[in-house]
């Protein structure tokens, strides 16, 4: 693994249930596009990559797909069996899973090459163990992101909290443009073909406390960033939070945050 895997591993460990309750309510936003690009209907052998707190997974079930899940995290394994009882559900890692080559008819996996340190080796994965013809399709966050994606990093910054030392970052030489065109080149590298890439944006309705939950607990590396200086550096940011979210708030009292996504798809 590379030193950004280790990190990751370190980050999720014992996250899942923080996750569940916050976090995985904006990633279902891109899983009917997702499952969409991916061709996904009745029948489908579908493999769910990251399956996190199941939500592709349920909402492949609802389509009459044959599921099978995989996450490296051992939470986020029990979060998707309580979520799709009866699914069949791994832990496995990119870039090596446990199954065979071509025993899918499609592979998804909704954000999980933001979370590993070789994402062309990921894809060449992915593609081994969809069968010939079947679809391959990701997402991944835009970078440069959303204004509604740097929230919670503008208040840690304005509180002046730092990146821990021991969040490693994706080497260069493995790194990709997190565009529709990087990641559609990533793809094509990885041997896919008829590869697409588009952008995916929405605003994301959250309550400021709840919204805030999320990084308060430590979940992902912006909730890692926030609790690098326990409870003061925790309560510092909150501050600048409560300032900055005024930017977002709508009528109702909820917070409209935007946020983009790329999503790709290809033939293996």
């Amino acid at each position: 693994m590379t030193a950004f895997d280790v990190s990751e591993r370190r980050i999720w460990d014992g996250r899942a249930e923080s996750y569940a309750r916050t976090f995985a309510r904006l990633c279902v936003h891109t899983v009917p596009a997702l499952l969409d690009a991916a061709e996904v209907r009745d029948g489908t052998r579908l493999l769910d990559v990251g399956c996190g707190s199941g939500s592709v997974t349920v909402a492949a079930l609802a389509r009459g797909a044959v599921v099978r899940a995989v996450d490296a995290e051992p939470g986020m394994v029990e979060e998707t069996r309580r979520a799709a009882p009866g699914v069949p559900v791994r832990i496995g890692s990119l870039p090596q899973l446990p199954y065979a080559d071509g025993e899918f008819d499609a592979v998804v996996a909704n954000f999980v090459l933001n979370h590993v340190g070789r994402p062309l080796d990921a894809l060449v994965e992915l593609r081994r163990i969809t069968r010939p013809g079947g679809r391959v399709a990701v997402t991944v966050w835009q970078a440069p992101g959303a204004p509604g994606q740097a929230l919670v990093g503008r208040a840690a910054e304005a509180a002046g909290l730092t990146r821990p030392d021991w969040l490693a970052t994706v080497d260069e030489e493995h790194d990709f443009p997190r565009t529709p065109d990087g990641l559609a080149a990533l793809f094509t590298a990885a041997g896919l073909g008829d590869v697409q890439g588009a952008t995916h944006a929405w605003d994301h309705r959250a309550a400021p406390e709840d919204w805030w939950e999320g990084p308060a607990a430590g979940v992902a590396a912006i909730g890692r960033l926030v609790t690098s200086r326990g409870p003061e550096g925790v309560a510092a940011a909150k501050r600048e939070y409560d300032v900055l979210c005024r930017e977002f708030l709508a009528d109702d009292g909820l917070l409209s945050l935007p946020h983009t996504a790329v999503l790709a798809r290809g033939a293996a």
